[in-house]
């Protein structure tokens, strides 16, 4: 089932957003104050790519939280938001609904990526 939900969702737009994320990730690594935030951006493509079968599991310390809010200010709010509205119309179907709880698994990462590990 993990196969099928991930099969679908690069054919529905995953792949798109994971290279979104990735050259984000690029862009965000050349500049050696950029590296940190480069990081967290192919956490999130790597998430996108396979959502099914991955858990998000959430640790840190001080540092990651200061980091979280930083991120939290400048992109997070308004990526989680986008995450959030794109969740809601998937699971105004039910055959949407695996695919809105995905999206509600990378909004919360889209929050705080700072000291969060895909597994």
């Amino acid at each position: 089932m993990r196969f099928l939900g991930n099969v679908l969702w690069l054919v529905l737009g995953g792949l798109f957003i994971s290279i979104g994320w990735a050259v984000a990730g690029l862009v965000l690594c050349i500049t050696i104050i950029g590296i940190p935030s480069g990081m967290q951006a192919f956490k999130m493509a790597k998430l996108t790519l396979t959502p099914f079968g991955t858990t998000v599991v959430y640790g840190g310390g001080t540092g990651s939280f200061l980091l979280n809010l930083i991120w939290l200010v400048l992109v997070g709010l308004w990526m989680a938001i986008a995450y959030v509205c794109a969740g809601l119309l998937n699971c105004a179907t039910i055959i949407g609904i695996p695919f809105g709880l995905q999206s509600f698994k990378m909004a919360k990462l889209a929050l705080f990526p700072f000291g969060a590990q895909i597994i």
